[in-house]
């Protein structure tokens, strides 16, 4: 158990960090909770770490207006739990990492839970920020309600940043109502029947809001109204299946996360048809995510990967979530090698935002 944060402004202090960072040519490693650290590369020995954890606490929230406003250091535990009182969530289902995980870095990192194909991401979700630039600089960013577009790609581009382009201080997020009905079953079935399924499923428009493909059984998660999952259950059958199954997907609890060997994600269009991977292959996202165990070679897994028409990144050099132990040697590429076109605009984007270089340097690529 973790004791919640006590609310506090402490934005003063961050930027007051950032200024003397860039006046001493300090690079800064920028963390919240720390949960995941085994994602990306590292960043230099030199860096200054910025903890941001003592700048939390919800700032506005009204659950009428579906938008919430709380500040980077906030627990997403604790953000979860306000939110579950006024029967509302995060659909994008971010993984908490036992308690651990901050918003700001859910945003930075813009991971998303199983909900995902069917709800969206959390980069959909982002209505507006405050971030510290590189001139240490306290900029607002977008609005709180969806009307405000004013600078809303902006917040959106902080949304799998990883810190990159500045310290992420406020979050405003749409939020959406706790489904009436929620139902799971698990089917026996083999990997092409699963996506065959799943295909006339989308097609029929049934409300499935979780798939996911292990052990030669086939989860399903169902949410909507009375009568249209009723309606669902009828049509698919199967088992029963308790709702912990989720939270261990999104939280990366399930035993196909204890194999020893190295972690993939393989992101695929929504149709992509089952392919060989080498190695120990989830299914999830309905088969647009595939998370693969595998001690092949990093070019092997990325070319089937790109063949597909998507890309693949390396998650961690060892089993499950633990933060520390597997931050990434510097010289490791665990994201997908950007395009050069794509390449430019990111380095143009980080020299308007962090001009001195002094955020998470080399924590998404190497030379930025």
């Amino acid at each position: 158990m973790h004791n919640e944060p006590i609310a506090r402004d402490d934005s003063e202090r961050l930027v007051d960090e950032v200024a003397h960072a860039m006046s001493t040519h300090t690079a800064l490693s920028v963390r919240g909770g720390n949960s995941k650290a085994f994602l990306g590369r590292g960043v230099p020995d030199g860096a200054r770490e910025l903890d941001t954890r003592s700048h939390s606490g919800i700032v506005r929230y009204e659950p009428t207006e579906l938008v919430i406003t709380a500040r980077c250091g906030t627990p997403l535990s604790a953000l979860s739990a306000a939110l579950d009182a006024a029967g509302q969530m995060l659909p994008c289902e971010p993984p908490e990492f036992d308690g651990h995980a901050t918003l700001g870095g859910a945003v930075a990192s813009g991971l998303s839970g199983p909900r995902r194909p069917w709800a969206g991401s959390v980069r959909d979700f982002v209505l507006g920020c405050r971030l510290i630039t590189g001139n240490a600089k306290h900029l607002r960013f977008g609005g709180e309600v969806m009307k405000n577009v004013a600078g809303y790609d902006m917040a959106r581009l902080a949304a799998g940043s990883f810190g990159c382009l500045g310290v992420i201080t406020e979050v405003s997020l749409k939020v959406l109502p706790k489904p009436k009905t929620t139902r799971s079953v698990v089917l026996d079935m083999n990997p092409g029947e699963a996506m065959t399924e799943l295909l006339n499923w989308r097609r029929s428009s049934l409300p499935v809001t979780g798939a996911c493909y292990v052990d030669g059984r086939l989860h399903v998660r169902l949410e909507g109204g009375d009568g249209s999952v009723a309606s669902a259950l009828d049509r698919i059958g199967g088992e029963d299946l308790g709702i912990a199954f989720w939270a261990d997907l999104r939280e990366r609890r399930l035993p196909f996360f204890a194999d020893p060997r190295p972690l993939w994600r393989v992101s695929l269009p929504a149709a992509a048809p089952l392919m060989p991977l080498p190695g120990d292959v989830m299914l999830d996202w309905g088969g647009a995510q595939r998370w693969l165990k595998s001690n092949a070679a990093a070019s092997a897994i990325r070319a089937v990967a790109e063949a597909a028409g998507g890309h693949a990144t390396r998650y961690t050099s060892q089993a499950g979530p633990a933060p520390e132990a597997q931050i990434p040697k510097a010289a490791e590429t665990p994201f997908m090698p950007l395009p050069a076109p794509l390449l430019r605009l990111h380095r143009a984007l980080k020299a308007q935002l962090d001009p001195h270089g002094l955020f998470n340097p080399g924590r998404l690529y190497a030379d930025f």
